[in-house]
């Protein structure tokens, strides 16, 4: 374990001699034209007003137990546990996009965050709150008026606390042939899957820089992927590809969340990566990993009905048409925030990253 804390501790050495070029400029944290961080936050990227009434001037979406009473009613009419409970459940499991007797209640703000995935700007686009037009997150729509995703919702206050608790969630990005955090038109980013928990401050708040992760090439294959990408104005911007997360909502229940067509979007600092992983969401995968991270009753918490948004995610999908031509993949994007931190990979890596093919985002 020593070694593995050895870039730690020898940062610290040099704090308590009284050195400040340690922590001055880039080169602290850019070491052999490499650098590297951790996910310490990840919401998904809402664009929201205090009261709401801008993006959701009609409230917001009823929940599994709204749903429910509308259903079954207390009027004396008896019910068996296999025609409500059990098929409400088997709902959630086995959706369909038959039309149901529940509105739903779709953002209709015209401002979101993520990115122009298709280098266009259609009437269907986003301006993102810095004023740039195309941005693509019909996610966004979908879950924009789910109290669970929003400011104070279930899902929104658990999913960034499991993630950094759980070392399961643990992401990487390692910045390669790095010449400048602030310009730099030809880096390599890989990401990769952590072992270790990330260094919290004293008040456990805040992450600080400087850790070290140990990389996981053996069982966490799965999430070694690689982009091409730049550096402008201290932001990095990569091409899109094929991309994994680890992502375990809550109670040790693991699943993946499958990009297509992924790119980061990040303001760098020698401490700190912040901005967004925006991309399309394959659907079926997407709603796999919410019901395997959370209970039908958590998502009451938030009043997320899943079937009512399964229908959603198919209705805005806008990429990745599959034989029919119905499309199966949503744009959306992640609000993240990364803190800097020093790899520790295998002496003799088990695995290697192999090129990921760009997809081509079809519409």
């Amino acid at each position: 374990m020593k070694k593995y804390l050895a870039p730690a501790v020898a940062l610290a050495a040099t704090l308590a001699a009284g050195s400040s070029s340690a922590i001055e400029g880039p080169a602290a944290a850019l070491q052999n034209r490499t650098i590297a961080y951790v996910l310490s936050s990840e919401y998904y990227a809402l664009y929201q007003t205090k009261d709401a009434k801008a993006e959701c001037p009609t409230g917001f979406n009823d929940g599994p137990r709204e749903q429910f009473k509308m259903l079954f009613p207390d009027d004396g009419t008896k019910r068996t546990v296999v025609d409500t409970q059990l098929a409400r459940e088997a709902e959630v499991w086995f959706p369909t996009l038959k039309p149901e007797a529940f509105p739903f209640k779709e953002a209709q703000s015209k401002i979101a965050p993520g990115a122009n995935l298709d280098g266009k700007v259609g009437p269907n686009d986003f301006t993102s709150p810095t004023g740039e037009p195309g941005i693509d997150n019909q996610l966004y729509r979908a879950i924009g008026c789910i109290y669970n995703y929003r400011d104070g919702g279930e899902l929104w206050i658990i999913t960034t606390k499991w993630r950094q608790q759980h070392n399961f969630n643990r992401t990487i990005i390692e910045l390669t042939d790095v010449d400048s955090l602030v310009n730099d038109d030809d880096v390599t980013v890989t990401t990769y899957r952590g072992l270790d928990k990330l260094m919290a401050g004293a008040t456990g708040a805040e992450f600080l820089p400087g850790g070290s992760q140990r990389v996981d090439t053996r069982w966490g294959k799965e999430f070694i992927y690689k982009f091409h990408g730049k550096i402008v104005n201290g932001e990095l911007i990569t091409e899109q590809g094929e991309l994994v997360l680890p992502e375990m909502a809550a109670f040790e229940d693991p699943s993946v969340l499958p990009y297509r067509s992924a790119m980061f979007k990040l303001k760098l600092t020698p401490e700190k990566a912040e901005g967004v992983i925006a991309g399309y969401f394959d659907i079926e995968g997407w709603y796999r990993q919410l019901n395997q991270g959370w209970a039908t009753h958590h998502q009451s918490y938030g009043q997320e009905s899943a079937p009512s948004l399964y229908r959603a995610l198919y209705r805005l999908a806008d990429a990745f048409p599959d034989k029919t031509g119905k499309n199966t993949a949503i744009s959306g994007a992640l609000d993240v925030k990364f803190t800097q931190v020093f790899v520790q990979h295998p002496p003799q890596e088990t695995s290697e990253a192999p090129a990921k093919k760009l997809i081509q985002v079809a519409h």
